[in-house]
């Protein structure tokens, strides 16, 4: 097998697991603890604070001691999370402390798997990085939607078997990181130390228009989207369709065969060469589909807007992750898109206080309004008022920052 085989191994299996750990974490949460709407938002918000202190440390280790090690023994902290949580649930001890501590681990688990794995993907990627963002894309979204079908029958047979697979899926992803050869540019022992190491990441990344205007409007999807996405659209279905562990299963189901949708057809027509545009015109429609969801009459057409949202998604995921990664010099890739991640997983935890907050006040439909409001207003805002609209991918890169 080639090294991208492997990588896609590793990586799938972490996205097989996520969507499994998306739809069981909300399901524990909302329906079999069924807790308040500012309880479950803390606890989304637990889920992802981790990822908002750590993840730039994450991205920093991975360029010094190699990509390819830190996201072997991310993955292997990863597999230890449902294992703790199935045997606490088989011994009728889960609380939303439990749930709390678990949401720690993974987020941990996940704030220095993340920045590594990206800073693998140009090392198996031959040359054709856009290419290699759409495979990834199209492996993470298609998995989630088995994890999110697996984790669906959650109703009947309960969430010991459905924990004990995850954990089994994480395993596999261990295989697959352990087969890819040792990084050729990370490892070096000679690396400047860490304060030096992120800030000197922070200055390459700012310095960029074009990254500098990823990361914002990555955190504003990471408030207005995620947190609508991780909240607002769980209690949406419990509170307006009376859903279930199933229920959920198909809303995370239908998004992100959105997403596979889009991502499918990007291969075919090939690389996108405006990705600014093409990235601010599917935030600015993804934003009006929020709005049409959060006024969806009944539930098969919710499930449709969610679908059409996912494929604006699958746009704007695509485009932004491909821009990062050819923007990055290679010795500090993992660093760089340790700050794409902190962008989004920093703005999660406020983003999932805000959406409780909303649905808390106004319900979960209204909090869906405001929340594709504000993000249009923002897309707006940043396609008049910065040269990403202009940008093509065959620009040339910036040198690193101090070069």
């Amino acid at each position: 097998m080639r090294p991208l085989h492997y990588y896609l191994l590793g990586t799938g299996s972490w996205f097989l697991s996520f969507g499994i750990q998306n739809v069981m974490f909300a399901w524990l949460v909302t329906m079999v603890l069924n807790e308040s709407p500012e309880k479950v938002g803390v606890a989304q918000m637990s889920l992802l604070l981790p990822g908002t202190l750590l993840i730039l440390i994450g991205g920093s280790y991975a360029d010094r001691f190699g990509a390819r090690r830190i996201a072997l023994l991310a993955q292997m902290l990863a597999m230890i999370g449902p294992l703790l949580l199935l045997g606490l649930v088989a011994a009728d001890q889960l609380s939303y402390t439990v749930m709390i501590c678990y949401a720690v681990l993974m987020g941990c688990a996940q704030a220095f798997v993340t920045p590594a794995r990206d800073g693998l993907l140009n090392q198996v990627a031959e040359g054709r990085v856009q290419r290699t963002v759409m495979l990834t894309s199209m492996c993470q979204f298609g998995l989630q939607v088995v994890g999110f079908l697996v984790a669906s029958v959650a109703d009947f047979a309960g969430p010991e078997p459905i924990l004990l697979i995850q954990s089994l899926v994480l395993a596999v992803g261990v295989y697959g990181f352990g087969r890819i050869a040792n990084d050729r540019h990370g490892g070096d022992a000679a690396a400047p130390r860490l304060l030096h190491s992120l800030l000197e990441g922070g200055r390459t990344v700012f310095s960029s228009p074009a990254m500098r205007m990823i990361v914002l409007q990555n955190t504003c999807m990471a408030m207005f989207f995620m947190g609508s996405y991780i909240v607002t659209m769980p209690l949406l279905v419990r509170e307006v369709y009376a859903g279930s562990a199933t229920d959920l299963g198909l809303m995370n189901a239908c998004n992100s065969l959105g997403l596979v949708a889009t991502v499918i057809m990007l291969l075919r027509l090939g690389d996108v060469h405006r990705q600014g545009r093409a990235l601010l015109l599917s935030q600015g429609i993804g934003s009006l589909v929020l709005v049409s969801a959060a006024l969806a009459p009944a539930f098969a057409l919710y499930l449709g807007s969610l679908f059409l949202w996912g494929v604006c998604g699958g746009v704007a995921m695509t485009m932004s992750r491909t821009i990062m990664q050819e923007q990055a010099p290679t010795a500090q890739r993992s660093r760089v898109m340790s700050f794409y991640s902190f962008s989004f997983f920093g703005a999660g935890p406020v983003g999932a206080l805000l959406n409780g907050f909303l649905v808390d006040r106004v319900g979960p439909q209204t909090a869906l309004l405001i929340c594709g409001a504000g993000m249009l207003t923002i897309i707006v805002l940043v396609g008049l008022r910065s040269s990403l609209w202009h940008l093509r991918g065959d620009a040339p890169h910036p040198a690193p920052a101090g070069a």
